[in-house]
């Protein structure tokens, strides 16, 4: 039997370990580290070549390999490749292996799953996506089938393919009239192809949640357009309905996750991971599931866990006032009481207390301190969601300001202040100064990352956004008329992108 190699020294076993619309994933062993690896091969559509597909998969597979996380497959490799067998080229992706069981598996196998084994499932791939949606990757494939649960209890979230493939370029990938995402698992937006954020991925993780915890799929039909139309158009059952028992904060949670308008939504994975602990108790016996030895993933993260948990809070009755009084314990301290109250939505309360501390930690610190510049950080948030947009405006102005000083003026967290600076100015009605500066970081995003970069499509949608809103109807109409026109000449114009601007267009 002939051994297939790629790129010269990653051995393929003899059969894959599964197979979908754009390749297949498989078993093999790096013959130059000389350890077990995943290799995912992706098909060139019709077998052609194509140079600008193949640097934009390398780009996009970069990014990917940014995502560290343990929760998540570290990449290793990325390239092209001719099959020896069909002589034709392809795109490979090496990546590390895993060893585990999907989570499909195991809930077919308890059908439903412990209470405390979904809620930590579920917890467990929110960590994942909160790292992924930093990078502004979202997963848009999560299902039981991308979930690994490992023998030591870990869960790995594998399969970003779709995260991947759905940017810009995604549809010369795919096959003819392929869909793209798994029916009983994707969102309302992704089925209506609208555009897709983070909470996409938080409506899967609440079909993935409710199943775990009812042993059935939330929507079921003769085939997948009668799923999909559920997803939009149905109410999903309550879980109490199919198991009694459910605590009423997890239930109230899942809802939550499965509201059809993603504003609706929680705001994000770490919000939903906060709200999962409570519920992660009891983590019995699963069987042949999970190995009863000492793990040292467990050991590892139990000293972790004692070092990050919550210590009591500062009394409100005794504010941090004296500057000499003050050390890195406080600033620990007052941090995690103020991520307490935003948690709790109380944002005000939380600007308040990491307001105090600015001031001693500069002093204590310095004002280029990664901690200072964390703190500086952290209040202009709570500014923000507490909608004190002016005084949001003038830190983040602040905070451009500094990190393009310490970092260079192209600093991708300096750009990112500057895009919450001009949004606080557009909440604050200053609809002006917004698009004033949002057209100056467009020429710079364009400069430094180029036309074709997701980030300058995106926020070139802001812009016409913010134009329509502001009844500046002519402006917006041309910015989403020219941006529709380069997205349908790079992408083509069935790929999910020109279709939400075309919508957009309509509503005008």
């Amino acid at each position: 039997m002939m051994i297939r190699v790629i790129g010269g020294r990653y051995e393929l076993d003899p059969l894959p370990l599964g197979a979908g619309g754009m390749g297949e994933v498989w078993g093999g062993y790096d013959r130059q580290l000389e350890r077990r690896v995943a290799v995912k091969l992706i098909r060139f559509p019709n077998g052609k070549y194509d140079e600008e597909l193949r640097r934009r998969f390398l780009t996009e597979s970069k990014v990917l390999a940014r995502l560290s996380h343990p929760g998540a497959p570290t990449i290793y490799d990325a390239g092209t490749f001719e099959d020896p067998v069909t002589a034709q080229p392809q795109l490979f992706m090496v990546m590390e292996f895993v060893e585990g069981q999907n989570v499909d598996i195991l809930a077919g196998e308890y059908h439903p799953l412990p209470i405390g084994w979904a809620a930590a499932i579920a917890a467990q791939v929110c960590a994942v996506l909160a790292a992924a949606h930093e990078l502004s990757v979202f997963h848009r494939d999560l299902k039981p089938a991308n979930l690994l649960f490992c023998g030591d209890g870990t869960v790995k979230v594998i399969d970003f393919g779709l995260a991947l493939l759905m940017e810009p370029g995604y549809t010369r990938l795919t096959v003819t009239g392929q869909w793209m995402g798994t029916p009983a698992y994707m969102s309302p937006e992704q089925v209506r192809h609208d555009p897709i954020d983070a909470r996409s991925d938080l409506y899967s993780l609440g079909c993935v949640l409710h199943e775990l915890l009812t042993g059935r799929r939330l929507f079921g039909g003769d085939n997948m357009f009668a799923v999909m139309t559920q997803q939009v158009q149905d109410a999903p059952a309550p879980v109490t309905r199919f198991r009694r028992r459910i605590p009423e904060g997890l239930e109230s949670l899942v809802l939550r996750l499965l509201e059809k308008r993603p504003q609706d939504r929680p705001g994000s994975a770490e919000e939903v991971y906060e709200s999962l602990l409570p519920f992660v108790t009891e983590l019995g016996p699963l069987g042949d599931f999970l190995r009863a030895e000492r793990s040292p993933v467990r050991m590892y993260a139990g000293v972790v866990s004692r070092v990050l948990a919550p210590q009591a809070c500062l009394p409100k009755e005794e504010p941090l006032e004296e500057p000499e009084d003050f050390d890195e314990a406080d600033l620990g301290l007052a941090r995690r009481e103020a991520e307490s109250l935003v948690r709790e939505s109380k944002f005000g309360q939380a600007a308040d207390i990491l307001g105090d501390l600015v001031g001693p930690a500069n002093m204590m610190l310095g004002p280029d301190n990664p901690e200072v510049i964390s703190l500086r950080l952290q209040l202009a948030g709570a500014l923000y969601d507490g909608q004190r947009y002016e005084h949001a405006a003038e830190d983040y102005a602040n905070l451009a300001r500094d990190l393009a000083r310490l970092n260079g003026p192209d600093d991708e967290s300096a750009l990112r202040c500057r895009l919450r600076e001009a949004t606080c100015h557009a909440h604050a009605d200053d609809a002006v100064t917004a698009l004033t500066q949002l057209d100056e970081l467009l020429q710079d995003e364009l400069r430094i990352f180029g036309e074709e970069d997701p980030r300058t499509l995106e926020l070139r949608r802001q812009i016409g956004m913010l134009q329509s809103r502001c009844g500046d109807v002519t402006s917006a109409r041309r910015t989403f008329t020219e941006l529709l026109d380069d997205l349908a000449e790079l992408y083509g114009a069935d790929h999910p992108g020109p279709e939400g601007i075309r919508a957009l267009l309509e509503e005008i």
